[in-house]
């Protein structure tokens, strides 16, 4: 479809926040007001609004370093659903990247990584969403981590740096980094659950560990997107109470041209890679 055909692509702005979360949260997704701030102010979203609805779909550009963009917050209405709007608002997010001469990446679900294949991403890694109900003990609060420490093994496991997005994330209220035995955390809030992530560990022991302590240092519920590379993981948790709720698709348009050392247990969410 031509860019041209159907209702005007746009680029919304910070007061479209409300509008963003009534349709993330139509999708039952975790997502606050306060994700779709940060959006409307670091990255661009663009959207299609009708007259006598409003906005009726999104798409997300978040802009990183070294030549890296992440897409997110592809959402249609129920009511507008299968009519092509979200082929033309990612198109709109690839057509930018490819002006700033970004790399994009996105995380998908599997319905949504068949229609992101046919516009030439290709896969890049998969993660598997988890769920903890709740009903932690309380015990006493984990050690502070420190932002730091969380900075320079986030950059080492994705290849670029995202410091702009976990100062952001780690200074909200309620947003804390957690750690101990060489395991590091941030936990923040999410619209449904707290969302633990990114996670890095000296292996999946300390992950393990932390994680176990974190579900009983606060009263949940939890989210964690766990990197399918780190399966071992799975297991454990699962015996511990854990859900699988979903599986995501990393997918990549455009060169490699940021590699990490270092294999993260869990990301940020699928929205922010």
């Amino acid at each position: 479809m031509d860019d041209t055909d159907g209702p005007a692509i746009i680029r919304l702005s910070i007061g479209d926040a409300p509008a963003g979360l009534a349709l993330s949260t139509e999708a039952h997704w975790n997502q606050n007001e306060a994700d779709w701030r940060f959006f409307l102010t670091r990255g661009i979203v663009f959207g299609i609004v009708e007259r006598d609805i409003g906005l009726i779909a999104t798409a997300a550009l978040l802009p990183f370093a070294e030549g890296n963009a992440w897409i997110s917050m592809v959402l249609v209405t129920a009511s507008r659903q299968r009519r092509g709007l979200a082929t033309r608002l990612v198109d709109a997010c690839i057509n930018e990247a490819t002006r700033q001469k970004r790399t994009a990446w996105l995380d998908a679900t599997p319905a949504g990584a068949t229609v992101y294949g046919a516009l030439g991403f290709t896969p890049a890694g998969c993660s598997q969403r988890m769920r903890f109900a709740g009903g932690g003990a309380m015990q006493a609060a984990l050690p502070a981590g420190d932002i730091s420490e969380l900075l320079r093994r986030d950059f080492r496991a994705m290849g670029f740096d995202r410091s702009a997005l976990l100062l952001e994330l780690s200074g909200r209220p309620g947003s804390c980094i957690v750690a101990q035995d060489g395991a590091i955390a941030l936990i923040r809030d999410g619209r449904t659950a707290r969302h633990i992530g990114p996670l890095m560990a000296d292996d999946a022991s300390s992950a393990a560990r932390l994680l176990a302590a974190i579900v009983q240092s606060e009263t949940g519920p939890f989210l964690l997107d766990l990197n399918n590379a780190r399966s071992e993981l799975i297991d454990e948790l699962a015996a511990a109470g854990w859900s699988n709720e979903r599986p995501f698709q990393r997918m990549r348009f455009g060169l490699i041209n940021a590699t990490g050392p270092e294999l993260a247990f869990a990301g940020a969410g699928p929205e922010y890679g």
